[in-house]
């Protein structure tokens, strides 16, 4: 993801996936230093070579790797972190606010299995090497609801073709939405890519949360308003 002006520092990329404010209010002092002196500690850089094993970028023994997409608030991503220690897991979040939130619970919790990255989550999947992801979660995507403005959806060929390329043979790239034109979206488009298969045989493979769920702020505001969440999982073919 990326900012309004479509310029990702030095390297002066256009941006492909994020249109949307970067800051909203000033951080606090003590944000700002988890800024300056924790996230480059754990931040993934795309300015270097991609790893040949992914795993090293990990501390301690690595089972399988994570990739969470736009983490926003950053509760599934710590829940799902402190739940499951032997996985590693990168959470992409371009807007500054939410990093700063992470940051926070991730050094109170002392939370050693997560990776950052902080810009637009199309270099990050063009930068990550092939088939060594097992799963990636895209929860709660900003919809673009105006029909005029679907093309600014993260879900298109161009990035699941991404999403498959880091997959690993038999990975699962999950997606949670309230919204039902964006749920259709994403069917339509994952049926129409050779590379997904949605593993759903009965109406509470769609209904019910993942395993291990925790419901967030959004979610729990959705329901209240009267939105149905939709819990989508496709395997990598």
């Amino acid at each position: 993801m990326s900012d309004t002006n479509g310029n990702t520092g030095h390297k002066q990329r256009r941006s492909e996936a994020f249109f949307g404010r970067r800051k909203s209010k000033s951080l606090s002092t003590r944000q700002q230093k988890l800024f300056d002196t924790h996230l480059p500690t754990l931040k993934l850089s795309t300015d270097t070579t991609s790893p040949a094993v992914l795993a090293d970028c990990f501390t301690g023994a690595i089972q399988s790797i994570v990739l969470e997409i736009g983490f926003g608030g950053g509760e599934h991503l710590i829940h799902q972190s402190k739940t499951h220690p032997s996985i590693g897991h990168i959470g992409v979040e371009p807007f500054v606010n939410s990093m700063a939130k992470a940051l926070t619970a991730i050094n109170e919790n002392q939370i050693q299995n997560i990776r950052l990255y902080d810009d637009d989550a199309t270099e990050l999947l063009d930068w990550l090497p092939e088939g060594q992801v097992s799963r990636v979660d895209l929860l709660y995507p900003d919809p673009w609801p105006k029909t005029r403005h679907w093309k600014r959806r993260f879900v298109n060929h161009k990035n699941l073709d991404r999403i498959a390329r880091v997959l690993e043979p038999g990975g699962h790239f999950r997606f949670a939405s309230d919204i039902d034109t964006y749920i259709n979206w994403t069917l339509n488009h994952c049926y129409q890519h050779s590379a997904f298969q949605w593993i759903a045989s009965k109406k509470s493979d769609w209904e019910n949360p993942y395993p291990n769920w925790i419901r967030t702020r959004y979610e729990a505001k959705a329901i209240r308003e009267g939105r149905t969440p939709c819990y989508l999982t496709f395997a990598r073919v």
